[in-house]
């Protein structure tokens, strides 16, 4: 078992897909930058901001686009009980945009992709298990327990609520 809620530490993350019909705009991300393959603009929510709010930043951060039209499709954690430790991820789509993508993004080269064609392309497999959840009605919760000593996973759940 874990300790208790007053020493637990969490770090806040978020990911927003830009949804324009039948494609999505994706971030091909570098060796160099960690994560490599396809992945969805997002990062660190900061103090004070909400997840929603940090999205927005977020995606016109890596992307030179303006989001509105947030849909709150998920959470995703990673939980690290010895640790007390807990990585989540508040997962979007946003339905509408304004602006013009960067010329030199600074986490990798932006591409708009079909959406149909997406999970073929090289992803880390932690996104590529939440990416068709994006699209789909109704919201997720993946939740993975890990063993750090063992290096393995203790227990995972995937729920479609």
């Amino acid at each position: 078992m874990g300790k208790s809620n007053e020493s637990m530490s969490c770090d806040m993350y978020t990911v927003c897909l830009i949804h324009d019909g039948s494609r999505v705009l994706l971030i091909n991300r570098p060796d160099k930058k960690g994560h490599p393959g396809y992945i969805g603009p997002g990062g660190k929510i900061e103090l004070p901001e909400s997840p929603s709010e940090g999205a927005i930043r977020e995606v016109f951060e890596e992307t030179g686009l303006r989001v509105s039209g947030l849909v709150y499709k998920g959470l995703d954690e990673f939980v690290v009980p010895s640790r007390n430790y807990r990585y989540m991820v508040f997962n979007y789509v946003a339905t509408s945009y304004e602006g013009e993508l960067m010329h030199n993004p600074p986490e990798g080269e932006l591409h708009w992709v079909s959406i149909t064609e997406a999970m073929s392309l090289p992803m880390q497999p932690w996104f590529k298990r939440r990416f068709p959840y994006f699209f789909e009605d109704g919201t997720f919760e993946i939740h993975v327990e890990w063993d750090e000593e063992k290096e393995r996973t203790i227990r995972e759940s995937v729920h479609r609520l």
